[in-house]
């Protein structure tokens, strides 16, 4: 019996049982796919990242002992796709059993389940074994709100929870503290940096003229490529931007770009670091430093981790393909183009876009409030955002970033993942940002051309979508407000967002 194991780019779980005994006879597969470059326009960090850390765990595991054929985009460039390079490699190494471990998203699992059913050896799909939760979590698990979902999870792990079974605090969420802007005189934690040299792997995409987007310094790669070092970044989280990460984590500013924000999405994707190892350490940490973090920093952090993730995961996989399709709002736009350079003259697209295009990050906040809010509130369509989104962040793998911006940012699944939509106006980014003080848009004015764009194209959305929303127990404030404007008043903010809309490229 000869075995040939394959392990995608983000199934670099080093405590999968897999690996708990060496065997002469398993061959793991590791690959650099053009497949992998091409579904999307990546950002070149991100498809460099993926890479870099597929080499380095193939590396690890060769010198554990494991056999492991890991090719790059040159022994790949020849295979039309994944089930073309398996069939290859299969007859290569006489094989004659094939497993695999369960794909996080759906296309992937969908193309392995085809391939395996056409093979005339036995096939074996394996679990992750890296979320709390199962794929069918949705349908064994309370899943009206996020918050039942979590509360059953924090109950299950005992995560912040006292003696009795109840949450500690006597809460169990703290959100409503962690919605601060950031005070001039708070300082702003160095955000631990990597230097690792990937000018191999840049100069293959090159080679192989991968087209991607945003930039990048192949000789000081920033962001952690292995066990070590995402560790590494665990541990300056919890010491340095823990103590104000909740009260702070839905705050914008130029002052920096990750702020009091963990990054380790990337390393949690990739299976880098487990989830209950990320929150067990959060928590422990927390229960040694209480003096100087107090529990809605820590509950804020996870809340993300072992509340969203997990949930967002389980409503994918009860949805695909459905969900991909969905369209609630019937939004046709085009993305402009600012979104691919950041040159526009509203401060907080610029800003938000610009960081997203230079380090291939921007925080939850700037996400859903700043670009996807703009996408929302302009109608733009969910595909054009979604591939948006998939491309330009280091994190981005479908299974996150689908019910995150089809759903949360731009409500076109209806209301599943949210009861109402994410539109908000200058206002708020006023609020919770310093964008507007630098801003050519006036964020006071509602309409004329010096008015920020997000207000008339909020009133714009209420007034279109009345139909939908008008009747919202959380919304009949706003339809209020809409109210008391005057007729006049009115059609001038309509009339602002109507000439925004038609000269959208221009904003």
């Amino acid at each position: 019996m000869k075995e040939l194991r394959l392990i995608l780019g983000d199934q670099l779980n080093a405590a999968h049982s897999w690996y708990k005994r060496l065997d002469d006879r398993v061959i793991y597969l590791i690959a650099e796919l053009t497949q992998e470059t091409s579904y999307v326009v990546h950002h070149v960090q991100k498809i460099t990242g993926f890479f870099m850390a597929m080499q380095q765990f193939a590396q690890a595991l060769q010198q554990a002992g494991h056999q492991v054929d890991y090719l790059t985009l040159n022994e790949t460039a020849q295979f039309k796709d994944l089930p073309d390079l398996l069939a290859n490699r299969i007859a290569l190494h006489n094989i004659t059993q094939f497993s695999y471990q369960a794909p996080d998203e759906y296309r992937l699992d969908k193309q392995l389940s085809q391939f395996a059913a056409s093979l005339n050896i036995p096939v074996t799909m394996v679990d992750t074994e890296h979320f709390l939760t199962s794929r069918d979590a949705w349908n064994s698990l309370p899943h009206s709100r996020m918050e039942f979902f979590y509360r059953h999870l924090r109950k299950t792990h005992n995560v912040l929870m006292d003696s009795e079974g109840k949450p500690l605090g006597g809460r169990w969420n703290f959100d409503s503290e962690n919605r601060n802007r950031l005070p001039d005189n708070i300082g702003i934690p160095e955000p631990l940096l990597f230097s690792e040299d990937v000018s191999a792997i840049y100069a293959r995409l090159q080679h192989h003229q991968v087209k991607t987007l945003g930039s990048l310094d192949p000789h000081h790669f920033i962001w952690p490529v292995n066990r070590q070092q995402a560790r590494q970044l665990l541990q300056h989280f919890l010491h340095q931007c823990l103590p104000h990460f909740g009260q702070y984590q839905d705050a914008m500013t130029e002052r920096g770009w990750s702020l009091f924000h963990s990054r380790l999405s990337f390393c949690l994707n990739t299976k880098m670091l487990q989830p209950i190892e990320v929150i067990r350490a959060a928590e422990n940490h927390w229960q040694a430093h209480q003096q100087d973090i107090s529990l809605a920093q820590i509950e804020g952090f996870i809340r993300q981790i072992l509340g969203w993730r997990e949930y967002v995961r389980a409503l994918y996989w009860a949805h695909m393909p459905d969900y991909a399709n969905q369209n609630y709002l019937s939004a046709k736009r085009a993305l402009p183009d600012f979104y691919w350079t950041g040159q526009t003259r509203m401060q907080c697209m610029a800003h938000a876009i610009t960081q997203s295009l230079e380090q291939a990050y921007a925080h939850h906040i700037q996400r859903l409030m700043v670009t996807g809010n703009f996408a929302l509130l302009a109608g733009l369509h969910p595909d054009a955002v979604d591939h948006w989104y998939l491309g330009i962040y280091m994190d981005a793998i479908e299974w996150v970033e689908m019910p995150n911006t089809r759903g949360m940012s731009l409500f076109a699944d209806g209301g599943l993942i949210a009861s109402k939509p994410y539109a908000a106006s200058g206002n708020y980014l006023n609020k919770m940002s310093h964008y507007c003080k630098k801003c050519h848009y006036d964020v006071k004015r509602r309409s004329g051309s010096s008015s920020c764009p997000f207000n008339s194209l909020y009133w714009h959305f209420i007034h279109k979508h009345a139909d939908k929303f008008s009747t919202n127990p959380r919304m009949t404030m706003v339809y209020r407000n809409w109210q008391k404007f005057n007729e006049v008043e009115q059609q001038s903010i309509l009339n602002t967002a109507e000439k925004n809309l038609k000269n959208i490229q221009k904003l």
